[in-house]
């Protein structure tokens, strides 16, 4: 097994709890931060796993992330067989250790001895019946899984006899996560609120993500603030060519990408700013918002980040994610 950096003591405890809950028979939910390293705590059991040629499924909800999470376990596992599975890439079904969507879990009834599970509150697996069901179905052992912001029925599911709930409040690199803060605008005005912050941090070179509600308003935002700020693009899940787009953001070749929810998690990018236009619509929550607050700050070595709620008013969900974030800081 390689790990890019040693696992934190607390993670290292979260680890190795992890491994003797499946030795024992008992599932787990792992309840932690974004940025505490989740993915990394699990390389313990999957590995363990693997060495005594168990099947090993390691599911989440999107595409996107499955692909990113795919590079990333091949990296840490190079001398086994890590496969990929989702829509449109299916040729190879078996292997040591299969990285799937939800949405593959039909092809595996009754067949992984290990399955874990990473974003179980993300569309489309939360509240969706029918992938709860597969997921159930695909289990013939036992099953770790893990969230930054579980559902109050998972929390009370994992505190039933054989199960257990770990937790960890605290990012790997001890440093807090980056608290957000509210800016009332009106909508109208909020690309303009939008092109003037961009300005500031293109001249400081720091990329940012601008999140918004719909896949149509990615699109008209980006084309309104294409105007005024040059070097950017926009994607969602119905864009052409998005992995080349999030690819070459990456890579510096643009500063700023105007999103939909589905860069909300899984993607980490060094100095990034948010932005959420209209945070105070009926489609963000606070589980939502703080998935999208957490992709600032993730790194060692750039640990800060702004994050900015443009609303023109604050509603629950923006106040419930910003007293949350606040409560996990002081843990540290």
């Amino acid at each position: 097994m390689d790990l890019s950096y040693s696992l934190s003591r607390e993670q290292k405890a979260l680890s190795d709890k992890a491994l003797a809950n499946f030795i024992e028979g008992k599932d787990t939910l792992i309840y932690a931060v974004c940025g505490s390293g989740k993915t990394e705590i699990s390389y313990g059991v999957i590995g363990y796993a693997m060495s005594k040629g168990l099947r090993v499924g390691f599911a989440l909800p999107r595409r996107d992330v499955v692909i990113e999470l795919y590079v990333r376990l091949k990296h840490a596992f190079p001398h086994q067989s890590i496969v990929a599975v989702y829509g449109g890439h299916n040729e190879n079904l078996e292997g040591d250790c299969l990285v799937l969507t939800t949405h593959q879990l039909y092809r595996y009834p009754q067949y992984f001895d290990l399955l874990v599970m990473d974003e179980i509150d993300a569309f489309p697996f939360k509240g969706d019946e029918t992938l709860i069901a597969l997921f159930r179905r695909s289990l013939k052992g036992h099953c770790l899984m893990m969230s930054a912001t579980p559902s109050k029925e998972i929390v009370k599911e994992f505190k039933q006899p054989g199960k257990e709930m770990l937790c960890l409040h605290t990012r790997f690199h001890k440093h807090p996560i980056p608290v957000p803060k509210t800016e009332q605008v009106f909508g109208f005005l909020q690309p303009f609120w939008i092109a003037k912050r961009l300005k500031q941090y293109q001249q400081k070179r720091l990329p940012c993500f601008i999140f918004v509600p719909s896949v149509e308003q990615s699109k008209d935002l980006f084309e309104k603030l294409n105007l005024f700020v040059k070097g950017g693009n926009y994607v969602s899940s119905k864009r052409v060519g998005r992995e080349t787009i999030i690819q070459r953001f990456k890579e510096g070749k643009y500063l700023y990408l105007v999103t939909t929810a589905v860069l909300e998690r899984g993607i980490t990018v060094k100095n990034l700013q948010v932005i959420v236009a209209q945070a105070d619509s009926s489609i963000y929550d606070a589980a939502s918002l703080i998935q999208i607050a957490g992709r600032a700050g993730r790194k060692a070595d750039a640990p800060d980040g702004e994050v900015t709620f443009l609303c023109e008013k604050e509603t629950d969900g923006i106040k419930g994610a910003i007293r949350e974030i606040k409560h996990c800081n002081t843990y540290l």
